[in-house]
């Protein structure tokens, strides 16, 4: 956690010493062994050219579950419609190096240049198209822009360089914070239910739960109840609550989830 505006977040573990960083830097440092290990998109690391190790890739982004895009973009209405057509025009974008590099793999040749942000003001004034990274799109729409190609697609990585990975300690203890972050992930798309309802409705309140769901049943001192305790999909809760009660269930508790590991 951080406290803030700081850089240097605390952590209950000892054995870590967490540091905050733009993701584009940190392939470049885990590669040099400035650090051991870090967070950042396989975006980063194709821009970079970094040789890392990759630990485990971890499906989020900002707004959504997705991958991201990083994408070539032009003006809607213009006469960009493939790479080919950026032949002798200007892209201004934050990925330099894996531009030129899908430029030069399609043999066009173009002037590159960097740009701190902000990219899609640039189109057409500036520049004849753009490259960036994209989850939704919404920018680009609000913009007038289209997307050309797609350059590649990225999703998070947990990367170490090639020391750390192969030290045994580090390795593990890498390994565990990938099963945590996984674990805690899987844990925001799900709740716990709980909740009481007479044996004799057992059968019937099973067959509402979804298919691959597995309950748990405990007894109650009265042995005519049961508890039953399972975890499902929060965006099936709004449905399932009400037939559950309808069903017979009481008591019914719906508890948030801050990790899942399977």
């Amino acid at each position: 956690m951080s406290s803030g505006r700081s850089y240097h977040p605390t952590c209950d573990d000892a054995e870590i010493e967490p540091l905050l960083l733009r993701p584009q830097e940190i392939p470049r440092y885990v590669e040099q062994g400035i650090l051991d290990a870090g967070l950042t998109g396989q975006d980063w690391i194709e821009d970079n050219g970094s040789e890392v190790v990759q630990i485990e890739e971890l499906a989020y982004s900002k707004a959504t579950r997705n991958p991201i895009r990083v994408v070539l973009s032009a003006q809607n209405g213009s006469d960009i419609h493939s790479i080919k057509d950026l032949q002798g025009k200007r892209i201004a974008t934050e990925y330099v190096r894996l531009t030129q590099k899908y430029l030069e793999k399609h043999g066009v040749s173009a002037e590159v240049e960097f740009s701190w942000g902000a990219c899609e003001m640039k189109v057409p004034e500036l520049v004849d198209a753009i490259v960036v990274n994209t989850e939704t799109g919404s920018s680009l729409r609000a913009h007038n822009l289209k997307i050309v190609e797609v350059l590649t697609i990225s999703t998070t990585r947990l990367v170490a360089n090639k020391n750390a990975a192969e030290d045994a300690w580090k390795r593990q203890k890498l390994e565990n914070m990938a099963m945590l972050l996984k674990g805690a992930l899987e844990a925001e798309k799900l709740v716990g239910l709980k909740m009481n309802l007479k044996r004799e409705s057992l059968d019937t309140i099973q067959t509402l739960l979804p298919a691959l769901a597995s309950p748990t049943i405990s007894p109650l001192s009265n042995p005519e109840m049961a508890a039953l305790e399972i975890i499902v999909e929060e965006k099936v809760v709004r449905d399932l609550l009400p037939n559950l009660k309808r069903a017979g269930a009481t008591g019914i508790v719906e508890y948030p989830l801050n990790k899942v590991v399977y």
